[in-house]
């Protein structure tokens, strides 16, 4: 695929495991209590350490694989599994088991670290987000495209900075309703990408062996 394909495939895949609109409504719960300027200040830390740490893996994500041993392929698999478990949350309408629980929202009320734990990590930048742009990057074939992979990172939490910003307009404009209507169709995307990464990883693990 050309550099505009490849730059709009990365922005497509990182945008619904992130899926910052879905994450509005969890990002609201977290943040009912604190006034308007407390829960800006909320969405500008947490937005900036998770696009952070998905730049931190994007970029060392390949040499922390070759330390382990771990091939890429085999992290497409896993990562296609963990994926589609997510998804399969996401088409049901659910907060996914790997992003956070009910039970952590609720414990976090109270806590004023709620920016790194659980909003940047892992609500936004969680094992899902950190496997795809490692695979990502991994599937880059010139130095464009790996830029590209960067600016599709920059590019999707941009998006949900602004969306955590205005949080609260976006949960009255489109209702409880409409941001389940958008996780399903984000799951129903991330559950075909997930089938990719697999099929992809089992078929290259296949070959591997057959040289």
């Amino acid at each position: 695929m050309n550099n505009l394909e490849f730059f709009t495939y990365s922005f497509a895949s990182l945008f619904a495991i992130v899926s910052p609109l879905s994450a509005v409504v969890t990002f609201v719960s977290l943040t009912n209590k604190l006034t308007f300027e407390e829960k800006n200040i909320i969405a500008n830390k947490a937005v900036t350490l998770a696009c952070i740490m998905a730049l931190f893996f994007a970029i060392s994500g390949e040499l922390i694989l070759n330390f382990f041993g771990i091939t890429i392929d085999s992290l497409r698999v896993a990562g296609g599994i963990l994926l589609f478990t997510v998804a399969f949350d996401m088409m049901l309408a659910k907060v996914s088991r790997e992003s956070i629980t009910d039970n952590e929202i609720d414990k976090s009320q109270d806590r004023t670290d709620i920016w790194i734990f659980p909003i940047a990590l892992p609500l936004l930048t969680g094992p899902g987000t950190i496997t795809t742009v490692i695979v990502l990057m991994s599937g880059s074939a010139t130095i464009i495209q790996s830029g590209s992979v960067l600016l599709a990172i920059i590019a999707t939490f941009g998006i949900t900075l602004v969306l955590y910003r205005f949080s609260r307009r976006v949960y009255k404009l489109l209702g409880y309703t409409g941001m389940l209507v958008f996780t399903r169709l984000m799951g129903l995307l991330l559950a075909a990408m997930a089938v990719n990464f697999i099929v992809t990883g089992i078929w290259n693990i296949y070959m591997s062996f057959q040289i």
